[in-house]
């Protein structure tokens, strides 16, 4: 299951609460398990998440561990971000782990994650009421509790942090702006341009998998909810953007956690000559370096040119 602000505890998948019996326990895992088994009218992704769910609390030692500090809302490995306290993961945006090399990584501008981080923390304390203290706006109980939007907010900008991470090591020639003003009112999360062309990026975590149908996304298990048609609704802002900066965009891609698709990458479609893409967050370095399948590669003093429009006119939201 994705760690994810919007992703079920094990507990809610099993439907049992966090502090039932371990013989409570297990008649929830087989309830459950013939209420989703595909045989008898459930779904191979919810039989599935019966299954993990179990994994992770099934056993008194693997439950404890869960429970002390393997909560969805805390790092790996312990309950806090590294080894200097008590910190949330989801409370700062700090890389995983060092670089393994010191090769040039590619330019990048403007704060990923930045503008949603600002507005889940407006909505989190407008949530919770005004003079209401609200020492820890991540702590994993109040996430839990709070509205999909606000959670959804916070997933969203975990997402664009993680993208970020991922364009950071395409190398010195390609360059990103993050989080930019589409002139249309929206943004665009991220803009990335190299060799193989310019792509408008969307980081999206809808905590669970979807697929694609008659050219746009749409779920692919229950609870998944998706606003508006994403796949259009990204190419929309793009050929605003493309318009206002005189660029044009080689493909607008919608990046997912790797369990969110059943496949690395999906062609959706083309939509007013922009390729409409979804990929698993892993294979999107090496789909930016090979390029779209059917796309020219930007070359010579195209390159140079588009960098320069972009650089003078994008603006970050």
């Amino acid at each position: 299951m994705p760690e994810s602000p919007l992703s079920a505890s094990p507990y809610e998948v099993l439907g049992v609460d966090p502090r039932a019996s371990d013989d409570e326990l297990k008649r929830a895992y087989r309830k459950r398990l013939r209420e989703t088994h595909p045989d008898t009218g459930g779904s191979a992704a919810e039989f599935r998440a019966v299954q993990e769910a179990w994994e992770r609390i099934g056993t008194p030692e693997a439950r404890a561990a869960f429970n002390r500090n393997r909560s969805p809302f805390t790092a790996e490995g312990g309950g806090s971000a590294g080894d200097d306290g008590d910190e949330h993961v989801w409370a700062t945006s700090r890389t995983e782990g060092a670089r393994r090399d010191s090769r040039p990584r590619s330019r990048s501008y403007g704060h990923p994650g930045g503008w949603r981080r600002e507005r889940y923390l407006a909505m989190m304390r407008e949530w919770a009421g005004r003079g209401a203290a609200l020492e820890d706006p991540y702590d994993p109980a109040l996430v839990r509790t709070a509205p999909y939007e606000i959670r959804h907010t916070l997933a969203d900008a975990l997402a664009e942090e993680a993208t970020a991470r991922a364009t950071a090591d395409l190398g010195i020639g390609y360059t990103v702006w993050h989080d930019v003003f589409a002139h249309d009112g929206g943004k665009i999360d991220h803009l990335v341009l190299g060799p193989t062309g310019l792509f408008a990026l969307q980081s999206e975590d809808y905590g669970g998998a979807v697929g694609v149908k008659r050219g746009e996304l749409v779920p692919a298990e229950p609870g998944v909810q998706l606003d508006g048609r994403p796949a259009h609704d990204l190419a929309d802002r793009a050929r605003h953007l493309g318009r206002a900066l005189g660029v044009k965009f080689a493909g607008a891609i919608i990046v997912l956690p790797d369990d969110a698709l059943d496949a690395p990458g999906v062609e959706i479609g083309r939509h007013r000559g922009i390729a409409l893409l979804a990929v698993q967050r892993s294979v999107l370095g090496h789909l930016l370096r090979t390029g779209v399948p059917g796309v020219p590669r930007a070359v010579g003093l195209d390159l140079f040119e588009v960098r320069s429009r972009l650089q003078r006119g994008v603006r970050f939201i």
